[in-house]
C-alpha cells in the first residue's frame, strides 16, 4: 500500500498539575481516541509555525511553542480516510493553565473532536480508550523541562 506522506507538528500541552491536554475523536468508521494537539503541516509552512497555528486554532493559546522536543515516524489512517506515513515532530508548551477554546476548530473537527481534557499521568495509565502518541506518558517525562527551563506567558 502507498500511503501519502503527511508532515506533521503536535503539542505535548501541560498544565502546570503536569497533566497534558488531550483531545477525543469519535469518527464514523472506528472506535474513539484520543489525541494530543497539532495536524499537518500546511505547505509552504514550518513545523514550528505549524505548531504555533495548530495550537492557536485547536485550544485559542497564540504564542511560539519553542524547539522541537521529539520526533516519530508513524504509519495511520486520518479521519479523511487517507493512508498516511506521517513525519510527526512534537513540541512541548508548558502553561499554568488554560481554557481551551474551539473557535477555530474546522467544521471536521467540529464534528469528530467535540470533547477534550486534561489527563495526569496516572488518569493515562488507567485510561481504557487508545490514545496517541502510545508513550506519551514516557515522552512527557523525557521532555520535562528542569526548573530553570520553565517558561509561561
Amino acid at each position: 500500500m502507498i500511503r501519502q506522506p503527511r508532515p506533521a507538528a503536535r503539542i505535548l500541552l501541560v498544565d502546570a498539575g503536569g497533566r497534558a491536554l488531550m483531545f477525543r475523536f469519535t469518527p464514523d468508521d472506528r472506535p474513539p481516541f484520543w489525541c494530543t494537539p497539532g495536524g499537518a503541516v500546511d505547505p509552504g509552512e514550518s513545523y514550528e509555525d505549524a505548531a504555533r497555528r495548530e495550537l492557536w486554532e485547536e485550544t485559542g493559546l497564540d504564542r511560539d511553542c519553542g524547539p522541537q522536543v521529539a520526533r516519530r515516524q508513524v504509519e495511520f489512517r486520518t479521519i479523511e480516510g487517507v493512508e498516511v506515513e506521517a513525519d510527526e515532530r512534537y513540541f512541548r508548551v508548558d502553561v499554568e493553565g488554560h481554557e481551551v477554546t474551539g473557535a477555530g476548530h474546522t467544521a471536521l473537527e467540529q464534528r469528530v473532536m467535540q470533547s477534550w481534557r486534561w489527563f495526569s499521568r496516572e488518569e493515562l495509565a488507567a485510561h481504557t480508550e487508545p490514545y496517541f502518541p502510545t508513550d506519551l506518558i514516557a515522552l512527557l517525562d523525557a521532555t520535562e523541562p528542569t526548573p530553570m527551563e520553565q517558561r509561561d506567558v
